[in-house]
């Protein structure tokens, strides 16, 4: 693929500064935002885990302070009394049955599914389809929960789950592009906060040992990582 002018002169710049502070690093990245759409942005954190361990596995939701910036399409299967509850609640879609269907004919028209608990032992149908799209509903998300008006709220919020893949990294989003710097950098520091925390007692050695954040179209920007994380613990 050829590179515009621009793109190779920030790669260059990149290259020339290797690891940046913060603020440079979210500076870059709004300068590396150049498609005709607004970018997503991303963060990637290479840990120092062994993803074959149980015990050493990261999995957490953060709420970003700024949201994602896109709007979220929820789908919340409930019954009885809970169905008013996720409709008050601002759902998009709410109803049991006659969604699980649509889902297993292919419809798959929404971001996040919120779910009952005594909903699961049907819901556990749809893994197959599910499960590879991570739009499993799971207790530990958040997503499994008899408290749908705050599971609906927190998802409108800019809700985000986070997971180590099984090379042990984590990819999360945390905004989009155009974003300004500070709304960029606060919720950048609230998800790798919440990575910090999520450290597992048996992992060894450095925890965080690179951090990269890029959009969509840009090149990677590696992020200073001792640095990274002294902001977190301010």
């Amino acid at each position: 693929m050829k590179r515009s002018k621009r793109y190779r002169e920030l790669v260059e710049k990149i290259k020339l500064s290797g690891p940046c502070a913060l603020d440079q690093a979210v500076e870059f990245l709004k300068q590396s935002a150049s498609a005709k759409f607004d970018e997503t942005v991303e963060l990637a954190v290479r840990l120092g885990v062994d993803p074959k361990r149980s015990d050493q596995l990261i999995r957490g939701t953060v709420v970003l302070p700024h949201g994602t910036g896109r709007k979220v399409r929820i789908l919340a299967l409930a019954k009885g009394e809970k169905v008013k509850e996720a409709e008050d609640a601002g759902a998009d879609f709410v109803g049991s049955d006659e969604y699980i269907e649509k889902i297993q004919g292919g419809w798959l028209e929404f971001d996040t599914i919120i779910a009952t608990p005594d909903m699961m032992k049907d819901v556990g149908r749809l893994g197959k389809v599910l499960g590879p799209r991570g739009l499993m509903p799971n207790p530990k998300s958040g997503t499994v929960t008899f408290d749908l008006a705050k599971a609906i709220t927190e998802a409108r919020a800019g809700k985000i789950e986070y997971r180590t893949d099984k090379t042990g990294n984590v990819h999360a989003v945390f905004g989009k592009a155009s974003f300004t710097a500070e709304q960029l950098r606060g919720n950048l520091l609230e998800l790798a906060r919440e990575i910090v925390r999520a450290k597992p007692a048996a992992a060894k050695g450095q925890y965080i040992r690179s951090a990269t954040i890029s959009t969509t179209m840009g090149p990677g920007i590696p992020v200073d990582v001792t640095a990274l994380v002294d902001s977190v613990k301010q």
